[in-house]
């Protein structure tokens, strides 16, 4: 038996006035997500606890079976373990995000805006030269802590800091966009100054970097501060295998998915031309995966696009990222499994909501489907957000869906 879990990243969403009053689910022409729901076992699951936010980390992390109240260290050890990054007793890995602000350095920090927390998709190489910037111009030693930022892809990035507080509750910069930011910064009366100094300090590096000055005279989003976000320590997951008895692979362009992958014991394949933002590589990702279906049992593939578009309040990019999955990635590789001969199994589903209407995520459960190639389900008529919901099928707890899905 072979399985394939596909992820839409925050593929679902709520009714929107731009697709008359459709969500983008319900808008896409998807007729490979559609024709195998209406043979699958199909309803609702809540991947991310109550009390727990809803980010990629804590959902992806139970869609594998990995329980968040109890494996959930935050995003930005997942991600330092991608970039093979060796993590101390002593350090705290957070996430280092480069948005754009209003104004420049000469402006008080306080009172600047967030206008894009992914400073327009900024390429890794100029990402790259902003990350040796700041290593250059800032201390890397602090209150004899040292701390070191390592480039990751695009926009986001590590900053490992000895003894930084792992539970400092930073603002998510994807939460407060169109905000002057002056009330989401870390607060010197809370333990937060050094966190302050370090992003206040890094937006004078970065205003008039010269990656910077070129994406300006190109019309594009600068780069000009970081944002901290999501601490956490050194993580541990049992294995995949060891749970499953299967040999898995995950496929995907965000660190954080692939570091997932890399604490439970998969093999993680990267895919030229994977960005983790609308204009990726789809086609790449089905090849990857058919190939690695040549020598795993298990392929768990993520696609960032439809949250990313979701972010960026983009409703008919959303929709059209969930077509290109539908069509570049499901189908060639469905029709691929079914001329292989083997019994397999799908499973389809967005980690978490990010509605278009609030550009971050949100709770509600999400939908989803479980084909079997020798068994025929009485399914939905189409893959949405309503058709599954009226099933009778929820599950509370995602940590326990592949329960459904493994047999």
């Amino acid at each position: 038996m072979k399985y394939l879990i596909l992820v839409p990243d925050g593929m679902a969403d709520r009714p929107h006035p731009d697709l008359g009053n459709r969500t983008p689910m319900e808008a896409a022409r998807k007729p490979w997500m559609d024709r195998l729901a209406a043979d699958s076992l199909c309803g609702t699951v809540s991947n991310v606890p109550e009390g727990m936010v809803p980010e990629s980390d804590t959902a992806n992390l139970s869609i594998l079976s990995y329980d968040p109240k109890i494996y959930s260290k935050g995003r930005s050890p997942l991600e330092a373990m991608s970039l093979g990054l060796s993590m101390s007793e002593r350090d705290t890995a957070l996430r280092c995000n480069f948005v754009t602000l209003s104004g420049t350095a000469a402006d008080p920090y306080e009172d600047r805006v967030i206008l894009d927390h992914s400073s327009g998709d900024i390429t890794t190489e100029e990402a790259g030269e902003l990350v040796a910037a700041l290593n250059e111009a800032l201390p890397r030693t602090v209150s004899g802590a040292r701390r070191t930022l390592y480039t990751g892809v695009s926009y986001r990035h590590c900053l490992l800091w000895e003894d930084a507080d792992e539970h400092y509750a930073f603002m998510r910069p994807h939460d407060i966009l169109g905000k002057v930011i002056g009330p989401y910064l870390p607060r010197e009366d809370n333990g937060g100054g050094a966190f302050l100094d370090f992003m206040r300090e890094g937006a004078a590096v970065l205003d008039n970097h010269p990656v910077n000055q070129s994406r300006r005279a190109r019309g594009l989003n600068p780069a000009n501060s970081p944002w901290l976000w999501s601490p956490g320590k050194k993580p541990a997951l049992p294995r995949f295998s060891d749970k499953w008895g299967l040999t898995p692979a995950v496929i995907s362009a965000v660190d954080l998915i692939k570091g997932i992958g890399v604490c439970a014991g998969c093999d993680v394949i990267s895919v030229e031309g994977a960005t983790g933002n609308y204009e990726t590589n789809y086609a790449g990702k089905a090849a990857a995966a058919m190939k690695a279906f040549l020598d795993h049992d298990l392929v768990y593939v993520h696609v960032e696009a439809p949250d990313e578009c979701g972010h960026q309040g983009r409703a008919d990019l959303k929709t059209s990222s969930v077509e290109k999955i539908d069509g570049e990635i499901l189908g060639p590789v469905y029709t691929w499994l079914k001329e292989r001969g083997e019994p397999f199994r799908i499973l389809v589903l967005p980690d978490h909501p990010t509605p278009i209407e609030l550009r971050t995520h949100s709770m509600e459960p999400v939908p989803f489907f479980i084909y079997d190639s020798e068994k025929k389900e009485e399914g939905v008529p189409v893959y949405t957000e309503a058709s599954c919901r009226a099933k009778p099928l929820y599950i509370p707890d995602g940590s326990g869906l592949l329960s459904h899905f493994i047999v």
